[in-house]
């Protein structure tokens, strides 16, 4: 049973299609089908159930799954865990980043590791905070460092597979345009901020369920017609107008006016998100040992 059919049989699994599969693994339709004939062979067992445009794993197929999973992550882990005792930093690093931290964070921190460690072939990949929980549960990324979810602190059962590590803690402030209709609002409740529109990130974001979850508590609907995830472009369209955001301290300048938030105060934690049974090869513990000084010396 060699990797490569493994590869092509979660990849097919994955896509439910043999083209998707071939796509995603840059190779040719046929050649991920000759892999999975031949691991449907050397098994003795059909393991897709074939349809005109897309395939369905058989109960043979399902029962493959996972232990095709746990094959490939131990010969992964064991390849890093050899490649490690050589003590060299260099190969892939592949870190998932939000943009605000990517932007305003990360810049001097990466500056010095592309210095100091020439011969690691660094990729960024920008996507929100639930994204990149599922990006580093499912091995696509080293690490990623985005805003925290307040539950993964607590370690419970479901959650023992991540590793989190704070690094910064954001303070939000709730802000408008300068002479806004909120800015007459004192005190300013829940209902006022539900009747003006919200420029949030999108839902799937720790930042947006943090705020949601306020409303919630108070029962009043969150207005949020136009969801963005970056936010350099909510600080502009609150800027101009359209309606109120919470936005990290360090973003509020003269554009906005800082409002009395009516809820409990709102503060991101930022940091380290990894999987925790996974080993970090050299270059990740270089990466992670800068973000921790630059923590330190701040």
């Amino acid at each position: 049973m060699d990797t490569q059919s493994l590869k092509a049989f979660l990849a097919v699994a994955g896509h439910n299609s043999f083209s998707a599969a071939a796509d995603h693994l840059h190779l040719t339709q046929s050649a991920v089908s000759k892999r999975i004939q031949q691991l449907e062979q050397l098994l003795g067992v059909a393991l897709f159930e074939r349809h005109n445009r897309t395939v369905s794993l058989t109960e043979a197929g399902n029962a493959l799954l996972p232990r095709a999973r746990n094959i490939l992550e131990l010969i992964d882990d064991t390849a890093q865990q050899l490649e490690n005792l050589g003590n060299d930093i260099s190969g892939t690093l592949t870190v998932a980043t939000s943009h605000h931290i990517g932007l305003h964070r990360l810049p001097p921190i990466l500056r010095q590791f592309v210095e100091q460690y020439p011969s690691v072939h660094l990729k960024l990949e920008f996507m929100g905070s639930e994204k990149a929980y599922q990006a580093v549960r499912q091995r696509q990324v080293d690490l990623a460092l985005t805003t925290l979810a307040p539950g993964y602190q607590s370690n419970t059962p479901d959650q023992q597979d991540i590793e989190t590590e704070t690094l910064w803690n954001d303070v939000m402030h709730c802000v408008c345009r300068p002479h806004h209709a909120l800015t007459d609002k004192a005190p300013l409740t829940w209902a006022d901020l539900a009747n003006e529109a919200a420029i949030l990130p999108e839902p799937d974001t720790i930042t947006f369920q943090l705020i949601e979850a306020q409303f919630n508590a108070q029962g009043v609907t969150l207005n949020a017609p136009m969801p963005t995830n970056y936010l350099e472009t909510i600080k502009m369209m609150v800027s101009v107008g359209i309606g109120w955001s919470l936005l990290p301290e360090s973003m509020v300048d003269e554009q906005l006016t800082s409002l009395t938030w009516p809820g409990d105060p709102i503060t991101r934690e930022l940091g380290i998100i990894s999987l925790r049974q996974r080993p970090q090869s050299n270059a990740t513990r270089a990466l992670v040992s800068l973000l921790r000084n630059s923590t330190h010396q701040q």
